[in-house]
C-alpha cells in the first residue's frame, strides 16, 4: 500500500509540473517521438527556471522486461555529469583557503608522479580541472583494470605517456578528476563519497542520490541499463562498477534530485538562500578556461558555435544563447545536465540506454521552446541521420574485407602464449588455455583470442558462453612479442590511439610441484668444467652458478623452469628411460648449454 501511495504521488507531482508552463504545452508528443526513433527503453527529464521546477516527467520503462515505468524519482547513473560535483568540492576548499588552483597537485599528494619531470614540476590543479595536462584518455587503464583503491589507481599515471605538452591542447582525461577527488580526500580526511554527500547531497536535500554501484543495486526505483543491438534489440547490461575512478563519474541520481543541483548553479551557488557553492567559483567554473576547438559554425546552424571548457562543464553557444552542459555515459546509461545562465533555464535528461542520443535530443527540443528559439525537429533530424549512417555502413560493408594475411599461423604452440601480462600504467591480465584455445578475463568479462595472422590475435567477447563471431575482423588486436631467445615475452595492445601501443610484459604461468618431485632435480651438474648446483630451499627450486647470485626457478611445465628474475633464461631437465634426471639444459638468448649430472 505504501508503494502505491508513493507511486501515485510521483504521478501527481509530474502532472502538476506539466500543467505549469505554456511553453511546454504538447511537448510529450515530441518527447515520445524521440523515445520511438531512438528505440530507447526509457528516460526522465526535468526543467527548472530560476528557483522553480517547471516540468518533470518520466517516459518509457526503468525495467524494460517487466514494463515498470520511469518516473521523476527513478535513479539513473549520471556518469561524467558527476565531474562538476568533484571540481565544486575544490571550489569550496579554495574558499576555505585550503588550496589554490595554481598549486601543484603534488603539494597535496606528495606520492603523485607523472610521466616526466616537466609534468611533475609544472602541472597545476587547474590543469586537472580543465583537461590540459597533455595526457590522452588512457581509459583502458581504469575501465578494463578497475580497483577500489584510489591511491593505487592514481599511481598508474606515472607510467601513462602524454601526447602533447602541458596546456598545449585540451583533451578529455578522467584521471585528472580522480586526482581532484584524492586531493580533497587528503585535505578533508574524508572520502570523496563522504565529501559529496556532506557538501552537496545533504544540504540540497538530494535524498535519493548516491555515489556507488552497491547503493544503486540496493535502492528502490532504480533503472536497469540497456544496450541497443542491431538497431532493434534492447538488451540488458550489467551495472558497471567504476570503483576507484568514482570522482570522474560514480553518481547515481534522479531528475528531481538533479533539479536542486541545477537551481544552485543558476542562482549563483545558492539554494533556498543558503550558499552551497561560492559564487566566485561558479563564475569561474562556467567561464572559458580552455578552448576545445576553434571550428566555425556550419551552414545549417550558424548560431550554434563556441566550444570551450570550464571546470567540469562544456561551454557552447546554442542558437545565440550561452549554454553550460556536461554529458555522462557509463554502461547502459546516458545523461545530460545543462543550463543557460543568462536565461535562468536548466534541463536534466537521464536515460537508461547505452551511448544514447536521447539526452541531447530531449535537451535541445525543450531548450528551443524554453529560450524562444526557432524550433528544430530534432527527432526527425536524428531519424534522417540514422538512415544516412545505415546506408553508409552498408556500402562500406560491401566494399570492405578482413585485411589479414591469409594462410599464416602463430609462431608458438598455444601453451607458450599463456601467462600473466602486466603493465604498470594499466594492470594485469591472465591468458589461459581452454579447449585448445586461448582465453582471458578482464573485469569479469570473458575474452576469446581469435587468430588473425602471424602472432596477432583478435580479442573477441564471449557472451552467454558463446563467442561473438560478428566481431571477427573488427575487434581489438593483441600483438604478441618475442625476445632474443624466441620466447613470447609480452604483448602490445592499441588501447590509447594517441600514443604507441601499450606493452604488457609476460610472466609465464607456473604450475605447482610437490616437494618430493622438486627434490629429484637436486644435485650437481657439470658444464665445461664448472659445477652448477641445484637445490631446494623452503619448497622452492634454486640454481647456483659460481660467481653469480642464486636464481629462483619457477615451474612452467614438466621438467621445465623459468628464471624468476631473468627474462629469456630457462632450464629444462632431461629424464632417462629409467625415470632418473641425467641432464640440465640451460636455455639462454645466446644458445643452449647442456650440463651432465654428476
Amino acid at each position: 500500500m505504501k508503494k502505491s501511495v508513493l507511486f501515485l504521488f510521483s504521478i501527481l507531482f509530474s502532472i502538476t509540473f506539466n500543467a505549469q508552463d505554456k511553453r511546454l504545452r504538447g511537448i510529450e508528443k515530441e518527447l515520445n517521438k524521440i523515445l520511438e526513433v531512438t528505440n530507447a527503453p526509457g528516460f526522465a527529464v526535468a526543467v527548472v527556471e530560476g528557483d522553480k521546477v517547471v516540468y518533470a516527467k518520466g517516459f518509457g520503462y526503468r525495467d524494460y522486461e517487466n514494463k515498470t515505468p520511469v518516473d521523476i524519482n527513478t535513479l539513473f547513473a549520471i556518469g561524467s555529469s558527476s565531474k562538476a560535483f568533484t571540481s565544486a568540492i575544490l571550489g569550496v576548499l579554495r574558499a576555505d583557503e585550503k588550496l589554490s588552483f595554481d598549486d601543484n597537485p603534488r603539494l597535496h599528494i606528495p606520492e603523485l608522479e607523472f610521466y616526466n619531470n616537466d609534468m611533475n614540476n609544472n602541472i597545476i590543479i587547474k590543469d586537472l580541472m580543465r583537461h590540459s595536462t597533455g595526457l590522452p584518455r588512457h581509459d583502458g587503464s581504469w575501465y578494463f583494470f578497475p580497483t577500489h583503491d584510489k591511491d593505487s589507481l592514481l599511481a598508474r599515471v606515472k607510467y601513462q605517456e602524454p601526447f602533447t605538452g602541458i596546456r598545449q591542447q585540451w583533451y578529455y582525461n578522467n584521471f585528472g578528476f580522480l586526482a581532484q577527488g584524492v586531493i580533497a580526500e587528503k585535505i578533508t580526511g574524508k572520502t570523496w563519497e563522504d565529501n559529496i554527500k556532506e557538501l552537496f547531497f545533504e544540504p540540497l536535500g538530494m535524498n535519493r542520490s548516491n555515489a556507488s554501484i552497491s547503493e544503486m543495486k540496493s535502492a528502490s526505483n532504480a533503472a536497469y541499463g540497456y544496450l541497443l543491438k542491431d538497431d532493434n534489440t534492447i538488451s540488458k547490461m550489467k551495472y558497471y562498477d567504476i570503483a576507484g575512478m568514482s570522482p570522474a563519474g560514480a553518481i547515481n541520481s534522479s531528475v528531481y534530485d538533479m533539479t536542486k543541483w541545477l537551481i544552485t548553479w543558476i542562482n549563483n551557488g545558492k539554494f533556498n538562500d543558503k550558499e552551497i557553492i561560492p559564487e566566485s567559483y561558479i563564475t569561474e567554473a562556467i567561464g572559458s578556461q580552455i578552448v576545445i576547438s576553434s571550428n566555425i559554425p556550419d551552414k545549417e546552424f550558424p548560431d550554434i558555435y563556441l566550444n570551450n571548457y570550464g571546470y567540469g562543464w562544456f561551454l557552447q553557444s546554442y542558437k545565440g544563447h550561452y549554454r553550460v552542459e556536461h554529458g555522462g555515459n557509463i554502461d547502459g546509461f546516458s545523461a545530460n545536465v545543462a543550463f543557460f545562465p543568462t536565461d535562468n533555464i536548466g534541463i536534466v535528461v537521464l536515460a537508461n540506454q547505452n551511448g544514447s542520443a536521447v539526452p541531447s535530443l530531449v535537451r535541445n527540443t525543450i531548450a528551443d521552446r524554453m529560450i524562444g528559439a526557432e524550433q528544430t525537429d530534432w527527432a526527425e533530424r536524428h531519424k534522417e541521420n540514422l538512415e544516412k549512417s545505415k546506408q553508409a555502413q552498408a556500402e562500406a560493408k560491401e566494399e570492405s574485407s578482413i585485411s589479414n594475411v591469409k594462410n599464416t599461423k602463430p609462431s608458438h604452440i598455444t601453451l607458450d602464449y599463456t601467462g600473466t601480462y602486466s603493465n604498470k600504467g594499466y594492470g594485469d591480465f591472465k591468458i589461459y588455455v581452454e579447449n585448445d584455445s586461448l582465453f582471458s578475463e578482464t573485469n569479469g568479462d570473458k575474452i576469446y583470442f581469435n587468430h588473425f595472422h602471424y602472432d596477432v590475435f583478435e580479442m573477441i567477447d564471449v557472451t552467454d558462453n558463446k563467442v561473438d563471431t560478428t566481431q571477427y575482423g573488427k575487434a581489438l588486436k593483441i600483438n604478441f612479442q618475442t625476445n632474443d631467445a624466441g620466447d613470447i615475452s609480452g604483448a602490445k595492445l592499441k588501447l590509447e590511439p594517441l600514443v604507441d601501443a601499450i606493452e604488457f610484459k609476460r610472466t609465464p604461468s607456473t604450475i605447482d610441484i610437490d616437494l618430493k618431485t622438486l627434490e629429484q632435480y637436486s644435485g650437481e651438474y657439470e658444464l665445461a668444467g664448472t659445477t652448477l648446483k641445484v637445490y631446494v630451499k623452503e619448497e622452492t627450486l634454486y640454481l647456483f652458478v659460481p660467481g653469480q647470485p642464486e636464481y629462483e626457478l619457477m615451474a612452467t611445465d614438466k621438467h621445465k623452469f623459468s628464471f624468476k628474475t631473468l627474462e629469456g633464461f630457462k632450464v629444462e631437465f632431461v629424464e632417462a628411460e629409467d625415470g632418473k634426471i641425467i641432464e640440465l639444459k640451460a636455455i639462454q638468448p645466446n644458445g643452449t648449454f647442456v650440463a651432465k649430472r654428476k
